[in-house]
Order: structure tokens, then C-alpha cells, then sequence
């Protein structure tokens, strides 16, 4: 799957992973390969982000998920890692 995070004034991260679990407003949820199309808020928390190479945390404070044809576009409004 491809994951792209942007905020209102960088792109934090872009490439492929092969899962990604978010903070979402009704709890926390994970996205696997051939994901059913979703879109979600999100709340104040982690995202986790597995790779071949491992994996990597991102501090969100908000936004929106939207998961469509194995693309993964996350709009926070800010980040930190």
C-alpha cells in the first residue's frame, strides 16, 4: 500500500508500507493491504506505520484518513515523530 501524511505545510511521509494503524474518533483502527475503502477522523494520538525496514510512530493532533484503492492520504493538522 502506498501512505502519504501531509500537514497544512509539509509532507511528513510517503511511501510504501505494509500496514497502518491510526488513532481514530471511535477508537484505534489498522489498515492492511486491499483495505475496504474508508474515511475516518482522527483523534490526538499515534500513528504506526509498518515497513520492511520496521517500524515508525507519528505524533498526530487530528485529521482525516481516507483509504481508497490501496492509497492511504492522511490529512493532520500537525505532526511530530
Amino acid at each position: 500500500m502506498y501512505l502519504e501524511i501531509i500537514t497544512p505545510d509539509k509532507k511528513v511521509y510517503a511511501g510504501e508500507v505494509e500496514a497502518a494503524q491510526f488513532p481514530g474518533a471511535n477508537g484505534s483502527f489498522e489498515v492492511l493491504d486491499l483495505h475496504a475503502p474508508l474515511i475516518s477522523t482522527l483523534d490526538k494520538g499515534s500513528i504506526r506505520i509498518t515497513t520492511n525496514k520496521g517500524q515508525e510512530f507519528f505524533t498526530v493532533d487530528g485529521g482525516v484518513v481516507e483509504v481508497l484503492n490501496n492509497k492511504i492520504i492522511v490529512l493532520a493538522e500537525s505532526v511530530t515523530e
